[in-house]
């Protein structure tokens, strides 16, 4: 629903307008026969003159329009925007004209002002669809290598990011009656209470106030961008960059601006005499302190020399001592080595007492009890070694994905003692004769596998 059309001879027509922008009576295109050869200027499909039955005058695209066409896809509330704000152009003075493209077809302005002498231009945005803050700052960008201002206007109740990033404002429809009001955007500044606060005006005294300078943009200072709004009974606090506010108030927040640097400059000032101050008291007590360190250390070195005395004399005592203990050592060590070097010949006179075929066999019968009753395959190591904290004895183990720990083949009944630990294991010995020489040791947990005796043969 286009505002603007193009006409083969009078060119660019304004429904907005009286004389359409070209000294034309509406019913020269309004249900005229032949009907006017009238053309959208977006999308160049064929367009003809209606009015709404609110007595709006427009362009309505002919059937079969292309649905990319942006002005056709455009809603009644941007229209209605459009034309308030072309309505609001005009009361203040102003040329409006509607959706006037740029040459190069890089932007298209809803409304755009021109002043009487034409030295000035000025863009007035009616941005209903969603837009990134990034896009909206590219288009921005845009009018202004053109030289020409802008102002974004959105109708929404929730502020759009874009609000206080780019020069823009958020407006309020009137529900029924009444006018539109700007009630976002539009600030002042309160030099009692140092900081910035919203304003509301409305839309028609707004466009004049910028047209005519009255209104001007102004970029918050840092420390004045959070700004508190009690909306629905509920605080806000929004982040604001840009506003639109008069030169007095762009002032205030300067001259505020400066008051809090003079004071923050006193306040750095007060802190660098009372550092120098604190300074000059930390100076004086490390004197003193100083003073108290040469005298506490001439006490000190005296005590020390005595000291030193004593410690010798304690010193050729702990050597003493050491040298006993190390003695000691010596002897329980020589004692420990002369008990393994027994527990070993004891162990292989042990073994000595099989042959190799005798320990194969043996090996063989625990391979076969386990897989008998546990259907478990065990790893029988083709060079058994004997473990010293199984009692001598060779322990084998599980195969497959739980490797564990299955039995102690044949430890030294005589080094049972020694290890404590064989008493959590099943142990095994070829036949009952080897289980008596057990004893009551490992009552319980040692198994004979029957089997007869045979040539003895040494197994080292």
């Amino acid at each position: 629903m286009p505002f603007t059309a193009l006409h083969p001879d009078a060119g660019r027509l304004d429904a907005t307008q009286l004389d359409l922008g070209r000294a034309m009576d509406w019913t020269q295109i309004h249900k005229s026969r032949p009907r006017a050869p009238l053309t959208c200027p977006e999308c160049s499909w064929g367009v003809h003159a209606k009015v709404s039955r609110h007595g709006v005058r427009f362009f309505c695209h002919d059937p079969g329009r292309p649905p990319s066409c942006e002005l056709s896809n455009e809603s009644w509330e941007h229209h209605m925007l459009k034309l308030e704000l072309a309505g609001a152009i005009r009361a203040a003075g102003w040329y409006a004209e509607l959706e006037v493209p740029a040459k190069d077809g890089s932007w298209r302005a809803d409304v755009m002002a021109s002043s009487t002498d034409g030295a000035q231009r000025m863009a007035w945005e009616a941005q209903l669809s969603p837009i990134t803050v990034e896009d909206i700052r590219a288009r921005t960008a845009r009018y202004r290598a053109e030289k020409i201002a802008v102002c974004w206007v959105s109708p929404h109740k929730k502020p759009p990011q874009w609000m206080g990033a780019v020069p823009g404002v958020r407006v309020r429809a009137p529900e029924t009656e009444g006018v539109w009001v700007v009630d976002d955007g539009v600030a002042g500044f309160d030099y009692a209470v140092g900081g910035w606060t919203f304003r509301e005006e409305e839309l028609q005294i707004f466009v004049r106030w910028v047209l005519h300078g009255q209104l001007s943009l102004c970029r918050s200072l840092p420390r004045y961008r959070r700004v508190t709004r009690v909306v629905d009974h509920r605080r806000w606090v929004y982040l604001r960059d840009l506003w639109w506010t008069s030169r007095q108030s762009a002032r205030a927040q300067t001259e505020h601006e400066e008051m809090r640097q003079r004071q923050e400059n006193a306040k750095q000032a007060r802190e660098a005499r009372k550092k120098q101050q604190e300074a000059e008291a930390e100076r004086r007590r490390r004197e003193l302190e100083e003073s108290d360190r040469i005298r506490r250390a001439e006490e000190a070195a005296l005590r020390r020399k005595e000291q030193e005395g004593q410690d010798r004399v304690l010193l050729e005592q702990m050597r003493e001592r050491w040298a006993e203990r190390d003695a000691l050592r010596a002897r329980e060590q020589a004692e420990q080595e002369e008990k393994e070097r027994q527990a070993l010949e004891t162990a292989r006179a042990w073994w000595g007492r099989l042959s190799r075929q005798q320990a194969e066999e043996l090996f063989a019968a625990v391979a076969e009890l386990a897989w008998r009753e546990e259907q478990l395959r065990l790893e029988i190591p083709e060079n058994p070694s004997m473990a010293a904290h199984f009692a001598y004895g060779v322990p084998v183990y599980s195969r497959g994905r739980h490797h564990a720990l299955y039995g102690i083949v044949r430890p030294c009944p005589t080094l049972v003692s020694l290890s404590p630990q064989l008493s959590y294991h099943r142990a095994f010995v070829r036949n009952a004769h080897e289980v008596q020489e057990f004893g009551e040791t490992l009552a319980g947990r040692i198994t004979h596998l029957n089997l007869p005796g045979h040539e003895q043969l040494t197994m080292y």
